[in-house]
């Protein structure tokens, strides 16, 4: 994407594309993130991540609280893409229902089951072989995974799916993005297949577009959720001193 089409905002270039604008673009390929609130508190203080989103093709605008400062600090104006509603509108494309077209990089053999159902459920030409169990990746430094890379070599997929989570996803990604073909779409989606297939807490379409998938996560899960979005409001100082800048890195 050129300059023009995105809103910089700590230095990282979003997108302003509705669900419908981003799924077009990543039938191209490339790198596709949903960087949250939490994530982008990590831009001073992890180097990797904050690699992997400047490598990004397209940072959706996923957070509403990023939204939120954006528009306050009088940087443009985006709309609400979650990574859920770029997902759903994804999987709705043709070519991406037929056998083989795409994989899935699951959090765990639980997760896969229950994911692969749903999908199959939707009519989405998914099986087993069509994923890979990551290991537990840490949560800084490098992050990369050449058993995945061999598979994905052999298979070529249209399109990448990996829902490890925020953190680790986005540097996989990034990894990947320079050895697999440039027409692969390496979408990182993390929990967001969970949201629909049952295995996370469901979050009705309502929600999502209210901004209010992480008080439902915070309701289901408090003692998991809430430290976790109260930490994110470390994103409000962080984007009054550096707006559209990318913020220094401290160790």
């Amino acid at each position: 994407m050129t300059d023009r089409d995105t809103i910089r905002f700590l230095g990282v270039s979003i997108a302003p594309l509705t669900a419908v604008e981003a799924a077009d673009r990543a039938l191209r390929g490339g790198l596709i993130l949903a960087p949250s609130a939490p994530g982008l508190c990590d831009l001073s203080s992890d180097p990797e991540y904050r690699a992997a989103l400047l490598a990004a093709d397209i940072n959706l605008p996923d957070s509403g609280l990023a939204i939120l400062l954006v528009r306050m600090l009088g940087l443009g104006s985006l709309p609400r893409t979650s990574g859920l509603g770029f997902l759903k509108e994804l999987l709705s494309r043709a070519p991406l229902r037929d056998p083989g077209a795409t994989f899935w990089v699951m959090p765990s053999e639980k997760a896969m089951h229950r994911n692969v159902a749903w999908l199959r459920s939707q009519g989405i030409e998914v099986t087993l072989r069509d994923c890979y169990i990551a290991p537990v990746y840490p949560r800084s430094g490098i992050i990369q995974d050449e058993g995945l890379l061999e598979i994905l070599m052999q298979r070529l997929p249209r399109s990448v799916f990996i829902c490890t989570g925020s953190g680790s996803q986005e540097k996989l990604g990034a990894w990947l993005r320079g050895k697999l073909p440039r027409s692969t779409s390496l979408c990182c989606i993390g929990a967001a297949i969970g949201f629909l297939s049952g295995d996370q807490v469901r979050i009705p379409a309502w929600a999502d577009r209210a901004c209010l998938g992480w008080l439902i996560r915070s309701l289901a899960n408090p003692s998991r959720f809430i430290p976790r979005y109260l930490q994110a409001l470390r994103l409000i100082p962080l984007a009054l001193r550096h707006r559209d800048s990318l913020p220094p890195l401290v160790s």
